[in-house]
């Protein structure tokens, strides 16, 4: 099981789960309806939490997770399935090589021992920064060359233009 603490949920989930969303949008040059956005945001980060309660092997969550990316992004944000499928996918590479460079970062340049962070949710909450941190300004550099490009727009007023 893949228990989280209620502090992770709230520290590192919601977070997450508004990126991930984010850079599904910019992937996928979508603009951002508001509120179909928020709702997506906060339904993935509740079903992550829960798919996380599974009695399941590491890396079953992962595959769980990216449907219900990929569910919410052509059901509630009315992306395309294959561009649901493609952004979800580079989604979760992209921030799976961002973890894995914050990872060898503590290990190699810092020396500390991952097995020890991982036991502390808040250690792993703190050492987790980076690489939302790394993400974030992947997907926004991203989404700056779009625009500057004209493919993609952006918000007003919580409606898409």
């Amino acid at each position: 099981m893949l228990e989280i603490t209620l502090l992770e949920f709230f520290l590192r989930g919601l977070p997450e789960g508004f990126l991930i969303f984010f850079a599904v949008y910019v992937f996928s040059t979508t603009v951002i309806n508001l509120k179909r956005y928020l709702l997506s945001s906060i339904i993935l980060v509740i079903s992550v939490y829960l798919i996380r309660l599974f009695p399941i092997q590491y890396g079953v969550h992962i595959i769980l997770n990216l449907i219900v990316v990929i569910v919410l992004a052509v059901n509630i944000n009315k992306i395309s399935v294959i561009k649901a499928i493609q952004t979800s996918l580079i989604t979760v590479l992209l921030e799976f090589i961002c973890e894995g460079i914050n990872m060898l970062i503590i290990n190699y340049i810092f020396k500390v021992d991952i097995t020890n962070i991982l036991g502390n949710p808040s250690l792993k909450i703190l050492y987790s920064i980076p690489s939302l941190l790394i993400f974030l300004t992947i997907v926004f550099a991203c989404r700056y060359y779009m625009y500057r490009r004209k493919r993609l727009s952006g918000v007003r007023d919580g409606e898409a233009i």
